[in-house]
């Protein structure tokens, strides 16, 4: 594809003059293609610097406008009890003060866009949960340590983070979201027996938000065969879809539907999804009715109900590919075999649990 069709292809697909096939071609393209990937970004980035230049603009003119309207002899008739000077100073220098005021007013817009008070990403939250500083007590004290069996009593961790992830082949690989281990010094998974093992993270990528984790603890003895597969297109508009995760202690199920294609702002990244998700939740899977894995949950808007993100399978599926096939760590094979499909929905959470894991994430001072 040369250069000026690229172009004129990324302007289609970010207006959204796309046919749904033709969309997910390049949704596809993309996800096949960092160069394209990033030249869509790149585009997007510059079509918002337009817009933000655009609305300042405008701003300005309307500034401007209203200190066309304004009478100064009428104003100095109106307060001709108050201090001769403050009419003076108006007099001499109203242009003066009127531009310092455009300028606060564009400094203090300025402030609330980086700080995202203007933004919707300010809204956004990633479903990482906290844990209680209280809850970490030493195992001699007579009450129940909440450090797993595994780990290391003399572990320096002053912060702990839990959220969930899961399984990716049966030897060990655990998929979860990048900001989920962000901060690890150390990561831990423990299954729904509540037994934990020691994992690496062995790939991360904080654009499309996708991790991959690997078992390395001796004490592991691997999996069975995975019971899902992993969708490699993209999934329509109402589709129903549910999750399993870890917002608590113990697992969660939880369902609802794709509601958009795209996440906050238009991100072809995520679906936005029904499905009610809270902090950790983020790193479960999201499946259809049939037990295939069609994302991430992540994220969700707290200023609007209802509103949540997950992270599409293809850009999971586009982080294995991207493993290096001379890694020290044998690239995960996925599984091709769904036994999930043709199951009643508690059926497929029983056999679904023993793949999905609560993530535990340390972290120093």
């Amino acid at each position: 594809m040369r250069d000026e069709q690229l172009l004129e292809a990324i302007e289609r697909y970010l207006s959204g003059e796309m046919h749904p096939d033709e969309r997910k071609a390049f949704e596809q393209l993309r996800t096949e293609n960092a160069e394209v990937d990033q030249r869509v970004n790149e585009h997007q980035q510059f079509i918002s610097l337009l817009k933000q230049y655009g609305e300042r603009v405008e701003l300005e003119n309307r500034l401007n406008a209203i200190h066309n309207e304004i009478d100064v002899h009428s104003l100095t008739e109106e307060v001709t009890e108050r201090p001769g000077w403050i009419i003076q100073m108006w007099r001499d220098h109203h242009s003066k003060i009127s531009v310092a005021a455009s300028i606060a007013i564009f400094a203090i817009l300025g402030t609330l866009y980086v700080t995202g008070s203007l933004s919707n990403k300010s809204h956004y939250e990633e479903l990482i949960r906290k844990v209680n500083q209280m809850q970490y007590v030493q195992s001699h004290s007579g009450k129940v340590s909440t450090h797993p069996s595994s780990t290391p009593a003399s572990l320096p961790a002053t912060d702990r983070y839990r959220a969930t992830g899961f399984a990716l082949t049966s030897n060990g690989f655990i998929a979860t979201n990048y900001h989920v281990i962000d901060k690890a010094d150390s990561v831990y998974v423990q299954n729904v027996a509540g037994k934990s093992y020691k994992a690496k993270v062995i790939y991360s990528d904080p654009n499309s938000d996708v991790a991959i984790l690997k078992i390395t603890d001796t004490a592991f003895r691997g999996l069975g065969s995975i019971p899902y597969t992993f969708k490699k297109s993209e999934s329509d508009l109402a589709e129903s879809v549910f999750t399993y995760g870890y917002p608590q202690d113990a697992p969660h199920y939880d369902d609802g539907r794709i509601t958009s294609q795209s996440g906050l702002n238009g991100d072809s990244i995520d679906y936005q999804i029904s499905v009610p998700i809270n902090p950790g939740n983020s790193g479960g899977p999201l499946l259809d009715s049939h037990g295939n894995v069609v994302g991430i949950v992540k994220a969700r808007q707290t200023q609007l109900e209802g509103v949540h993100f997950a992270s599409k399978s293809t850009y999971l599926l586009a982080a294995i590919d991207s493993l290096s096939a001379d890694s020290a760590i044998k690239k995960p094979v996925l599984n091709t075999k769904n036994t999930l499909s043709g199951l009643t929905r508690p059926q497929q959470i029983k056999k679904l649990q023993n793949y999905v894991f609560l993530v535990k994430v340390y972290a120093k001072n």
